[in-house]
């Protein structure tokens, strides 16, 4: 039985949501060296250069930085290094099936501890247009107003 319970955000990846249209997500284990937990346990992470892709039916996580643990010595791991991500084998052939299939990519969105095990949330995504981006801007920000007027309208009908 793990000591944690529950889950502890580490790491989020905003630019992913703006940039890409999020068709499914899926929760993966990650292959870490022990000075790698310890920096990410100290909330230490950046996913925003951050990919995945599958290579010889197991997939891997690259660009992802996680800092040196500023207590490490010789045994201290490389920042930048291709992570194996721990999927089931039927999840790895959707994944490579969509990825195959063109115009999808695999973007990692979030990283955290579950129950004490760092895992992280990918998504096959799809890459948004610059006109895409402005008209989701658009909406959200014509969203907030409508809030605003109805929350107005309503404090004045008290």
């Amino acid at each position: 039985m793990p000591k944690e319970q529950g889950e502890k955000l580490v790491a989020s990846n905003k630019r992913a949501r703006h940039d890409y249209a999020i068709e499914k997500t899926y929760e993966a284990g990650l292959v870490l060296t022990g000075t790698e937990v310890k920096s990410l346990r100290q909330g230490r992470a950046n996913l925003t250069d951050g990919y995945a892709y599958i290579d010889n039916g197991q997939a891997f996580l690259d660009a992802v930085h996680i800092p040196e643990y500023s207590q490490g010595h010789w045994t201290n791991h490389a920042t930048k290094r291709t992570r194996k991500l721990l999927l089931h084998k039927e999840e790895i052939i959707k994944l490579s099936h969509a990825v195959s299939a063109g115009g999808y990519t695999l973007v990692p969105l979030r990283l955290y501890f579950s129950d004490g095990r760092a895992k992280v949330e990918i998504a096959v995504a799809k890459g948004k247009r610059e006109f895409e981006k402005r008209q989701t801007l658009r909406e959200r920000e014509d969203k907030r107003e409508a809030e605003r007027a109805m929350r107005s309208r309503n404090r004045l009908g008290e």
